[in-house]
């Protein structure tokens, strides 16, 4: 038997565009073909050459909770991580979008972490090796340094896509 890697990530929304939005003009996935499977919803995939689709995003149907809306946050799943470079021209976008996010300097090591949540509470970490990266690390002052199982989801941030 052998696990050759992550295949993707399935996320469920209220908010498809908000969403799709994130996932490619935040993060800078792409979107890719999806087939049609009755419900909305939207691929993304890594921008280099033959990458695969790693987020599905889905909407209606069933993404819909008991109550009628899809639920939000990682629940048990704690974060999902890409790796990333262009540490700072992260960190500005989310600045220039008003989006909560964390810093972090993994100890020991030269891994530097940004931390932010998508539209569905869904926590992402993105992990850049510091020795390639230009501009100064991580900002680990009080308030800025990522706490983990410490949550900062502000729902209102993207609320009906007003983070565009």
């Amino acid at each position: 038997m052998i696990t050759n890697g992550l295949f993707h990530i399935a996320i469920k929304t209220n908010n498809l565009e908000a969403t799709k939005y994130f996932y490619t003009k935040v993060i800078g996935l792409i979107e890719v073909f999806r087939p049609d499977f009755g419900f909305p919803g939207a691929w993304s995939a890594s921008p280099i050459p033959g990458g695969q689709a790693i987020i599905h995003v889905y909407a209606g149907g069933p993404a819909l909770g008991k109550e009628g809306v899809t639920p939000t946050g990682t629940s048990a799943i704690d974060h999902v991580s890409f790796s990333c470079s262009g540490y700072h021209t992260y960190r500005n976008r989310f600045i220039e979008l008003g989006l909560p996010f964390k810093e972090f300097l993994v100890p020991n090591t030269s891994i530097w972490q940004l931390f932010i949540y998508d539209p569905s509470g869904v926590q992402l970490e993105l992990t850049f090796e510091g020795k390639i990266e230009q501009g100064p690390p991580p900002d680990m002052s009080e308030g800025r340094r990522y706490i983990a199982g410490a949550s900062f989801f502000n729902h209102e941030v993207y609320k009906n896509g007003e983070f565009k």
